[in-house]
């Protein structure tokens, strides 16, 4: 997940859930606005929501190498 920079500024920043023995309840995003305690510290890493778009886009053109490898992998560990 990653923290997502909206157009007014807003930031949006994923935080998890977890249960008290650790195990992971959910995923979600938590809106940090400009002038928030925490604002400065997530700014740096903020993708707007069009370079997170391009992203995910190089990403489907880009993997079919990684995924050519992870396939053969699963397919020798299908074997065994």
């Amino acid at each position: 997940m990653y923290v997502i920079r909206l157009a007014d500024g807003t930031l949006r920043v994923p935080q998890s859930l977890t249960s008290e023995d650790g195990r992971l309840i959910g995923n979600a995003y938590v809106e940090v606005e400009p002038g928030d305690p925490d604002y400065e510290r997530w700014l740096p890493e903020a993708l707007t929501e069009e370079e997170l778009a391009e992203r995910r886009r190089r990403w489907e053109e880009e993997n079919d190498e990684l995924e050519r490898a992870f396939l053969a992998f699963r397919s020798q560990q299908e074997e065994t």
